[in-house]
């Protein structure tokens, strides 16, 4: 902030001879009614109220000039870290970058803040302007010493092409015009610079991507894909496929500008018409068959942060890539990165303007490509679906591989009872509901003696799993028992048949993507076998809440114990008929010793590590 951006945007429009007449009178006439000796010219951008008011840059303006060489599009962002959200809105499709420094001040922590972020956005060039050269006397040792200090903090950016030019953008120095008063720099001024520097290799011309923003349908003779070309260059007759669907066609036409032209390359607008009839709507994606994006649902991911409410782990936001636009959740944030050492730092959450990287887990995938190969289909923003906020920037690293996991045995090998029977499977994979809920799908089981603690803990579960954002239910033996399985009694037989029911159940509601606690004395070690057959092995979590028989009949909470040894309920597990504690649980929990909280985060810790849980 005040190094002299607006200033030094003024001085090129005017050296240039880029303003208007009429303009350049108006903005006489504003600087005296500000006070100015002499033409503000930071007053041609900074043209809102506030920003004349307090003399600093708020919002991105964009300036349009050109000279005998080149067009030129300047987007003047604010310099300070509170507005370093703009910043990023007015660099995400910048060639290069113009990191001005006060020469008093030197290298300061936005100067690394915002060249870190230019090399993050991908912009291939940057110019580091020492201004306010005036003020300390057109030293060489000052520019020297600062362009040394950012030199080295650059090195470790990936962009390579850097230069340093001293200049004073008040005096119009090293501006447009070679200035003799620094006769020790023996480089161009910046509009030379900006006039030759090489840009023709940036923009990726090898892989085409056209997102489809709409479909043209004026007749029954006329059916063309619009949307703009983000990379890559298409040429009449060229096979391409329509994505996600795997369609191959030929193009027949491609209209730009209302023309047939025979090729069309980035950023073009152009509709494109095939030889066959294919189902592509917004949103979809038109490719080389060849070389194509890659079909993602979870993604690796760097983000700036750009909302006053903070990143919130597993909540859900928007996700507009290109045309498409999903719900999704960041599901873990690997580290945020401090831009003065450029060193990773553990966090829980992103503030504003803080810079992360993430794991993203999408309810529908995305065609995408490497933001590092690909700007244009490597970037997406987030969306607060709340308040309808650009609340982060993304640019994409990798496919995420971290929620590859066994797939569960569902026993689909074994044959019904009856031959007449079909298994049916639904359009919804299990992979897109653990991204719709935020976790994976398993059922804890909890065993136990009657009194020994575990409907308690089991609604203890529930209520802290759904305070987190999880979907989750509770099967308890008593409310079974009350409707599905009040026609069971308490044999042997019984008991069976009802482990198996509860099983099927917890089964059917994991398919659902819930999380299911399951609440059951099971006394039998051969019956919970069983249900961990039915469930899964990778989704059946053992939980072994151990209370004596002692602490158990002094609870009673129910009176059954008493009543058990008056003989009135035959057959009660502990009294009358055996118990088999599970011999390897994946949860021991000592109900005498430990508290409802404590038992509640032994299995929630269980189940992070299982990885069931973000």
């Amino acid at each position: 902030m005040d190094d002299g951006k607006s200033t030094l945007i003024g001085r090129l429009l005017h050296d240039s001879k880029n303003i208007y007449e009429d303009h350049l009178a108006s903005l006489a006439t504003d600087s005296r009614n500000a006070g100015r000796d002499k033409i503000d010219f930071a007053m041609l951008t900074d043209g809102l109220k506030s920003e004349r008011e307090q003399g600093i840059t708020i919002d991105v303006a964009y300036r349009h000039f050109s000279t005998p060489k080149r067009r030129f599009i300047i987007a003047d962002t604010p310099g300070h870290e509170q507005y370093t959200r703009n910043m990023v809105s007015g660099a995400s499709t910048a060639n290069l970058a113009i990191i001005l420094i006060d020469a008093r001040n030197g290298v300061l922590t936005q100067s690394r803040r915002h060249g870190f972020i230019a090399s993050l956005l991908g912009i291939p060039h940057l110019v580091v302007a020492i201004n306010k050269m005036d003020l300390v006397d057109y030293s060489e040792d000052v520019f020297k010493s600062i362009s040394d200090e950012y030199r080295e903090f650059s090195a470790k950016l990936p962009t390579r092409d850097v230069i340093f030019i001293p200049m004073s953008a008040f005096y119009g120095d090293n501006v447009v015009m070679r200035s003799d008063k620094m006769p020790w720099y023996d480089g161009p001024p910046l509009l030379s610079h900006l006039e030759s520097v090489h840009i023709a290799s940036d923009q990726n011309l090898i892989d085409f991507r056209l997102p489809v923003q709409y479909v043209l349908r004026p007749n029954q003779d006329f059916r063309g894909f619009a949307g703009t070309v983000a990379s890559g260059v298409v040429r009449v007759g060229n096979e391409v496929v329509a994505l996600p669907s795997g369609r191959i066609s030929r193009v027949q036409r491609i209209i730009a500008a209302g023309e047939d032209v025979e090729h069309a390359f980035p950023p073009q607008s152009v509709t494109l018409c095939l030889d066959d009839e294919i189902d592509i709507s917004r949103g979809d994606m038109i490719t080389h068959p060849a070389n194509v994006p890659w079909l993602a649902g979870d993604i690796e991911a760097l983000i700036i942060w750009m909302d006053t409410r903070p990143l919130q782990i597993n909540r859900q936001y928007i996700i507009k890539h290109t045309t498409r636009t999903v719900r999704g959740r960041i599901s873990e944030i690997k580290y945020k990165i401090d831009p003065n050492t450029l060193h990773r730092q553990d966090a829980d959450s992103l503030q504003l303007n803080e810079i992360g990287r993430i794991n993203a887990q999408l309810m529908r995938p995305i065609l995408c490509d490497e933001y590092a190969n690909n700007r244009q289909t490597g970037s997406f923003i987030i969306i607060d679906p709340q308040t309808n906020f650009t609340a982060g920037a993304g640019m994409v690293i990798d496919r995420s591989h971290k929620y590859e996991r066994a797939t569960p045995q569902y026993l689909s090998s074994q044959k019904s009872a009856a031959s007449n029977l079909t298994r049916h499977t639904g359009h919804v994979s299990i992979e897109e509901r653990e991204r719709l809920f935020g976790h994976s799908p398993v059922t804890v089981w909890l065993t136990g003696l009657s009194g020994s603690g575990k409907s308690t803990l089991a609604y203890a579960v529930e209520k802290k799993l759904t305070e987190k954002g999880h979907a989750c239910f509770v099967l308890d033996g008593d409310n079974v028992r009350h409707g599905l399985n009040r026609d069971l009694g308490f044999s042997a037989e019984d008991r069976f048949e009802n482990i198996r029911r509860v099983a099927e159940i917890a089964k059917l509601m994991n398919e659902s993507g819930l999380i299911v606690i399951a609440s059951f004395i099971s006394p039998l070690k051969t019956d919970r076998a069983n249900a961990r057959e039915i469930i899964g092995q990778g989704r059946f979590v053992e939980v072994f809440v151990d209370a004596s028989v002692e602490l158990c009949e002094q609870r009673d909470p129910k009176g059954l114990y008493a009543r058990a040894r008056k003989g009135e309920i035959p057959d009660f597990t502990g009294i009358s008929a055996p118990y088999d504690p599970p011999e390897s649980p994946a949860v021991r929990i000592d109900s005498g010793k430990s508290t409802v909280a404590q038992g509640v985060k032994s299995i929630l810790a269980h189940l992070r590590q299982m990885r069931v849980l973000s």
